[in-house]
């Protein structure tokens, strides 16, 4: 794969908002374990005609730091939590129509994800992957230069990123030591009009009980609390989805992404009441979900596809105990931690991480690493096949006494 260029550092600072704009330096701040060009300097010397007439803050904004964007060299990709089951049955789907533009919302998908997640389809919006729907929630209730959203981190960047892009606030607090909720979180959010959760939480693995972000849903009637369930199948038992009905100020977010293996579909949900969806649809884009994506979505969201998803979901933990256990093994004998996984990966802890970073460099391995300061030690693993996994579990323990 190609290696991604640095950007280059301006030799005078462009031109800030006024806008109080907090970055998180949490999973945007992230550097791939093969490649380090992260693209950490990202300001543009207003000198050219399109530096010129771009808005101001946009000009500071460090983008979203992607897997693909860090790019990396190796075998084993464990680095963007994506599935390595590939389950499509192409020749099954139906592009007869493709010359036709498609429904702005897929009555099919509709109906296929309100069956498998229970909730109505009146409360269901589709869109491009569960990034749209961040934005779509920024774009419809937070007002340019003068609202802020609430994040809790480290968490995932793109909260952050997508409100800088729209020049709004982000008031950036942070979790516990445990990764919890801080004890201040209502006093802290207030003023947000939008407060983002992300749970289980990404990069750490970790998750906060049902009845803890029920408790930040009724202290912030004021705001809307979105919980973003990405990698709720692999824990379901902490899903907040049943809530809809009790709580007007609840958003939960939803990917095909992870559990689905449609990473490459780009296919999200963003459910919520019906208020909130009516004022969604207004700045929704016409045509969110093409055709190939609702015809792969549907397929996977059959009764077939929803039980292949659940088998697969139980070797993919199953292969990420195995890796956590190879990785308490190494940080018992070399110093470090290993975080209880609920997603499809796991967050380890070392001591010596540039040792490991280059151990995973040497052997082909491109996992995750983060500048967050209380990342500065972690890696991020993927849950992977079993081969891929074997490779792993192998390589920690080649690192014994």
């Amino acid at each position: 794969m190609s290696q991604v260029p640095t950007s280059q550092a301006p030799t005078s600072p462009a031109p800030t908002s006024n806008v109080p704009v907090t970055k998180i330096p949490s999973a945007n701040c992230a550097s791939n374990t093969l490649d380090n060009n992260t693209l950490d300097t990202t300001s543009i010397e207003p000198t050219t005609l399109a530096a010129r007439l771009a808005r101001p803050e946009l000009l500071e904004l460090t983008p979203y730091q992607s897997a693909r964007r860090l790019g990396g060299r190796g075998d084993i990709w464990i680095n963007a939590n994506e599935s390595p089951f590939n389950n499509v049955a192409v020749a099954e789907l139906d592009l007869s129509k493709l010359n036709r533009y498609p429904e702005c919302q897929p009555p099919a998908l509709i109906n296929a994800y309100s069956q498998y997640s229970g909730v109505a389809e009146s409360k269901i919006v589709a869109s491009r992957g569960a990034d749209e729907a961040i934005e779509l929630l920024i774009r419809a209730f937070c007002i340019s230069g003068i609202d802020a959203i609430a994040t809790f981190g480290p968490t995932y960047g793109m909260y952050a990123i997508s409100a800088q892009t729209f020049n709004v606030g982000v008031k950036a607090l942070s979790l516990t030591a445990e990764y919890g909720l801080p004890s201040d979180f209502a006093t802290a959010a207030r003023g947000a009009k939008l407060v983002f959760i992300c749970n289980p939480n990404n990069p750490t693995g970790t998750v906060i009980d049902k009845a803890r972000i029920e408790q930040a849903i009724q202290a912030l009637p004021d705001a809307i609390v979105v919980v973003d369930e990405a990698y709720i199948e692999f824990c379901p038992e902490y899903s907040v989805a049943d809530l809809l009905e009790s709580y007007p100020n609840l958003v939960v977010l939803r990917t095909l992404s992870k559990a689905f293996a449609l990473a490459g579909a780009r296919c999200g949900f963003l459910l919520a009441n019906e208020g909130i969806i009516e004022i969604i649809m207004r700045v929704i884009a016409p045509y969110p979900v093409p055709l190939p994506v609702s015809e792969v979505a549907v397929q996977a969201l059959s009764p077939a596809g929803i039980a292949r998803m659940k088998t697969q979901v139980k070797e993919l933990n199953a292969q990420g105990e195995r890796l956590a256990a190879a990785l308490n093994l190494y940080c018992e004998q070399w110093g470090g931690a290993v975080l209880t996984p609920n997603g499809n990966y796991v967050l380890a802890e070392f001591d010596d991480v540039a040792k490991v970073a280059q151990l995973l460099i040497d052997n082909g391995i491109v996992a995750r690493a983060y500048k967050d300061p209380r990342l500065a030690k972690a890696i991020r693993f993927s849950f992977s096949s079993q081969a891929d996994t074997d490779r792993l579990v192998s390589l920690f323990e080649s690192q014994k006494l």
